[in-house]
C-alpha cells in the first residue's frame, strides 16, 4: 500500500513538477491584451518577402531611397531650395572605416598611425566625458553642502545660557 502511494507521488513529481522546473511555462498575457488573428499563408509570404527585401537593401552602404524614400524626398527638396549644386561640389571626408581600409592596404607602416589616431580620438572623447562628469559631480556636491549649511539652525543664539 505504501509503495503504491510513493510510486504515485514520484510519478506526479516527474510528470508535473519536474517538467515545470526544467521547462518553465511563460506567464499568461494580461487581460487587456487582445490576441491577433493568425496570418494566412499568403500574408506570411508577403511579410517574408518584404522583410528579406529590406534586409538585402540594408547591406548597401548608401541606403538610398529604396529603404527610406521619405528621407530622400526631404533632402532633395532642401537641395533645390538651397541652390542644388552646392551639395554635389563638396567632397566628403573619408570615414574612419574607409581611412583604416586604405591604411590596411598600405601595410603595417601606414596602419599603425591610423590606429593611433583612432585610439587617440576615442581616448580624448572618453577623457573629456570623464572631466565633465567630475565637474558636474563636484558642482552637485557643492550645491548639497550649501543647502545643508542653509538649513542648519544656529543653536547657540536661540538657547539662553544657564550658569550653575
Amino acid at each position: 500500500m505504501k509503495l503504491k502511494v510513493v510510486c504515485r507521488k514520484v510519478y506526479d513529481y516527474v510528470r508535473y513538477d519536474l517538467k515545470e522546473i526544467a521547462f518553465p511555462s511563460s506567464l499568461p498575457d494580461p487581460p487587456h491584451i487582445k490576441k491577433r488573428r493568425k496570418l494566412t499563408w499568403k500574408e506570411r509570404y508577403l511579410v517574408l518577402k518584404e522583410a528579406s527585401r529590406l534586409y538585402a537593401v540594408s547591406w548597401v552602404r548608401d541606403i538610398g531611397p529604396d529603404l527610406r524614400p521619405n528621407d530622400y524626398k526631404k533632402h532633395e527638396g532642401s537641395e533645390d531650395k538651397a541652390g542644388g549644386a552646392t551639395g554635389a561640389s563638396k567632397e566628403k571626408e573619408p570615414s574612419t572605416l574607409e581611412d583604416l581600409a586604405v591604411a590596411a592596404r598600405g601595410g603595417m607602416e601606414t596602419l599603425r598611425p591610423a590606429l593611433q589616431r583612432v585610439y587617440m580620438t576615442r581616448a580624448s572623447a572618453y577623457r573629456d566625458a570623464l572631466k565633465s562628469f567630475i565637474q558636474g559631480y563636484q558642482e552637485g556636491i557643492q550645491q548639497v553642502m550649501e543647502k545643508k549649511d542653509d538649513f542648519k539652525p544656529p543653536q547657540e543664539e536661540d538657547t539662553p545660557k544657564k550658569s550653575t
